[in-house]
């Protein structure tokens, strides 16, 4: 039996039309891997990890055509008004120890709205690690997703409700940096779990079913992740990447001529991963001195308050037509940088200062700050335009407000180029002040290259081998 695609809510339409234009404005890109693993039809469970609270949702909401009933912990549904919006938009609430301990008893509730959901065929997002967190890994996941999925299943095949089969579809939410305005997100979708190899031990023992597809659902997730099981590696996976990762996009562009977009990152930061465990397991003396000298090289750094960019920048020696371009395109763009700054100041700076009071957890901060801009932006404009438009009318008012977008992402960009052009003026000072202090900040990124460069052979080598 194949049903017909769910209906998608008004209310649900209007939201993700709505949160399409934020996701724009506030991600430099939003990629997708795998959005095809998704049933267009017919009842799913997708499992999400939650590294950045609201923005999680609006995302999955943003990327995938069908309606997404996400679970929602049951206490932002103590409010009416906002509960009969969660609810118009297909929000289901999720009772949780954690979060209402004097309510668990209605727990069942939430199983029973999810099975209902399922057999008419909706698509449900959970996430089942059940708070959000700042850590570069999925947490251990609840038992629930498992436990409804097997429900589900059982009641079809052996019980009196008839429906489609369940698909559980794993889903990894990986940001390049958290907190940054104009940041990059992958979004990757799994393979399904396959569900029907635990049936028959649910019927005999259901919580060792459970347990085995809650392990199935956790790997499932983890492969979609920039996952590091071990914390204590996460500052040197952090470093190697920050340091290297530039490295091995060229190698990969020159080797195998692939343009920059078709390069996987988000596959090469697992690589370095994978690269630590492997030496980390086997030749710990090794990451011990590697970590030594890039915290040497990052305390020199701090001390001549210079970015690795601008010791990266005059290590790769770029031809003077590329620095001749540069130069020409920051002095044509100097004027819109400094308009665009200018009229974008305000609804930029508010809600980043907001962002930083308000926010309580590292997980708020992107999710506060969106909040936060989509008042602060059309108020903003929204007076600066009638002001414009009370000094020379309307039509000039209307311009304004059509340069307000462009003129603002022009000033954004033009200010990060500053900053690196800022850093390499003082590298460039550094050089001519203090020769000895330059030399050692390029020997030592020299240093920790090569260092890398042995490593990845001896771990290609390595891995061939197997």
């Amino acid at each position: 039996m194949t049903r017909e695609p769910a209906s998608t809510s008004g209310l649900y339409a209007v939201v993700r039309a709505f949160g399409r234009f934020w996701i724009w404005f506030f991600f430099r890109a939003v990629e997708t891997r795998h959005r095809e693993r998704v049933p267009p039809t017919g009842p799913v469970l997708l499992c999400m990890n939650h590294p950045n609270n609201l923005i999680d949702s609006v995302l999955i909401g943003v990327v995938l055509a069908r309606q997404v009933h996400f679970l929602a912990t049951a206490a932002l549904f103590r409010n009416r008004l906002l509960a009969r919006l969660l609810r118009a938009s297909g929000v289901i609430p999720a009772y949780r120890r954690q979060h209402d301990p004097d309510r668990m008893e209605r727990s069942g509730e939430t199983f029973t709205a999810c099975l209902e959901a399922l057999r008419e065929g909706r698509l449900i997002g959970i996430y089942p690690e059940g708070t959000t967190h700042a850590e570069a890994r999925v947490q251990r996941i609840k038992t629930g997703t498992a436990r409804i999925a097997l429900m589900y299943e059982a009641a079809r095949l052996d019980g009196p409700h008839a429906g489609d089969p369940l698909t559980v579809i794993p889903v990894g939410l990986t940001f390049e940096a958290r907190k940054s305005f104009r940041g990059r997100v992958v979004i990757g979708f799994g393979e399904a779990v396959a569900i029907s190899p635990h049936l028959a031990a649910f019927r005999e023992d259901p919580t060792k079913a459970v347990d085995a597809l809650t392990r199935a659902i956790q790997w499932g997730m983890e492969a979609q992740v920039l996952h590091m099981a071990r914390l204590d590696t996460a500052d040197i996976v952090r470093a190697v990447e920050s340091l290297y990762q530039s490295d091995l996009v060229r190698q990969l562009e020159a080797e195998r001529s692939l343009a920059p977009v078709d390069i996987d990152r988000l596959r090469l930061a697992r690589s370095i991963v994978d690269a630590v465990a492997h030496f980390r397991d086997r030749e710990p003396e090794r990451v011990a001195h590697l970590w030594q000298r890039i915290q040497d090289y990052h305390a020199l750094l701090a001390k001549y308050r210079v970015r690795d960019q601008a010791v990266r920048t005059r290590l790769e020696h770029a031809p003077a037509r590329h620095r001749i371009r540069s130069s020409g395109q920051a002095l044509v763009g100097l004027p819109i940088f400094g308009y665009g700054a200018l009229v974008n100041a305000l609804p930029y700076l508010v809600p980043r200062w907001l962002s930083w009071r308000v926010a309580r957890k590292e997980t708020d901060y992107a999710t506060v700050r969106l909040l936060t801009s989509i008042v602060a932006f059309p108020l903003f404009w929204g007076l600066e335009t009638w002001m414009v438009w009370r000094a020379a009318g309307s039509l000039w008012a209307l311009l304004f407000l059509a340069s307000l977008p462009v003129a603002g992402l022009v000033a954004y960009h033009y200010m990060s180029g500053l900053g690196r052009l800022r850093s390499q003026v003082r590298f460039g000072t550094l050089a001519l002040l203090s020769g000895h202090a330059a030399s050692r900040l390029l020997v030592g990124r020299q240093a920790i290259i090569a260092e890398l460069e042995r490593a990845k052979a001896d771990y290609l080598a390595a891995t061939r081998e197997h």
